[in-house]
């Protein structure tokens, strides 16, 4: 009952400052007489909105024009058919409903900003672009070639030594897998970037013409683009935040890789990067009640290569390095996978 009280005050007090009832004898009014107070008090409000937000444009320009201010975005931007051109470039609508030439511009700029390795009228075939780089090297060869050294050098691929050796492998593996996580991580990263230098040397220990031919050249790229698929991986491995459960999958690897198991190591490989769950996509919880299977259907067993296309890069350049190390540490072809002869190993 008080707030209905309430009510009818307040009724009464916005009856008596909307002044619709001038005469006192009067105890009434028109319903259109108050929707035309209510839109005429509508309108006042908003067309001061306007007015002022008029002479805050109209005093910008003005300090713009007379050089007062800094040029603004709109009149730094590229002209029209270049931004056309560049948003056709990566397939995207030149304008999209209800945007003016500076909003396109700016979707440009974003665009630009976060996807920057499109090349061409479409994304960068990276190994492409490993290919050409080596074409650079060897132009660069050619125009170098009174430097001697400096030419030889110019068509290697870059090496890098971090100190381990051969006889730390052993040492590597009786440390790796006994629960330490920071170790793991240390020691596959290592074990690694030994795999790539020992790559690397044997490529550049080919002769001159061994690496100017197509083969040669593309042998060249797939070391560089399998270090630049590798550079994620490694950066996780040096600062220890590699996904527990992808770390145990490589871990593995690397542990039959040391034994010379290839054969166990590529099982692993394939239960790492395409699991063997029966819901494999990445499905970790089917429901709220406990199910016969649900046991099989942990992280560990999800398919990582599908997660991103980061993840699906080095996932890919580590089946590489099991590939070299096969061939860089032969053993009995029992425990091979694909074994080749000694005189095939040229031809990967």
């Amino acid at each position: 009952m008080e707030g209905l009280k309430a009510e009818i005050e307040r009724k009464k007090r916005q009856l008596q400052d909307s002044n619709l009832i001038t005469d006192p004898k009067k105890k009434y009014y028109k319903q259109s007489a108050l929707v035309a107070k209510q839109t005429e008090e509508y309108w006042k409000k908003h067309n001061n909105l306007a007015k002022s937000e008029n002479s805050t444009k109209i005093s910008a320009h003005e300090s713009t024009v007379s050089g007062e201010g800094k040029p603004t975005d709109r009149l730094a931007q590229l002209p029209r058919k270049e931004v056309i051109r560049r948003l056709r470039e990566r397939c995207e609508p030149i304008r999209l409903f209800g945007e003016d030439d500076h909003d396109a511009y700016k979707r440009l700029k974003k665009l630009e900003t976060s996807e920057p390795d499109v090349q061409g009228g479409g994304y960068e075939n990276d190994f492409q672009t490993a290919m050409e780089k080596v074409d650079q090297d060897y132009l660069n060869e050619i125009v170098k070639s009174t430097n001697g050294d400096d030419a030889k050098q110019s068509i290697d691929v870059s090496v890098k030594d971090d100190g381990t050796r051969q006889e730390d492998i052993a040492r590597m593996r009786e440390e790796l897998g006994q629960g330490d996580k920071d170790k793991d991580h240390e020691i596959v990263l290592r074990f690694f970037k030994y795999i790539l230098k020992k790559w690397g040397e044997k490529l550049n220990d080919r002769s001159e013409e061994e690496k100017r031919i197509i083969k040669g050249k593309m042998a060249s790229a797939t070391h560089s683009q399998t270090v630049a698929y590798l550079k994620p991986l490694f950066r996780k491995l040096k600062n220890k935040d590699v996904d527990e459960g992808l770390l145990g999958s490589i871990v593995e690897i690397v542990q039959f890789m040391m034994d010379k198991n290839y054969i166990r190591a590529n099982d692993a490989y394939l239960e790492m990067a395409i699991g063997n769950a029966p819901w494999p996509i990445g499905v970790t919880m089917v429901g709220i009640h406990a199910r016969t299977g649900r046991e099989k259907i942990s992280s560990r067993y999800v398919a990582h290569v599908l997660n991103d296309e980061t993840q699906r890069k080095y996932i890919q350049a580590v089946k590489r390095l099991m590939t070299q190390c096969q061939i860089l540490f032969p053993t009995d072809p029992s425990r091979s996978y694909n074994f080749l002869r000694p005189s095939d190993n040229s031809s990967l």
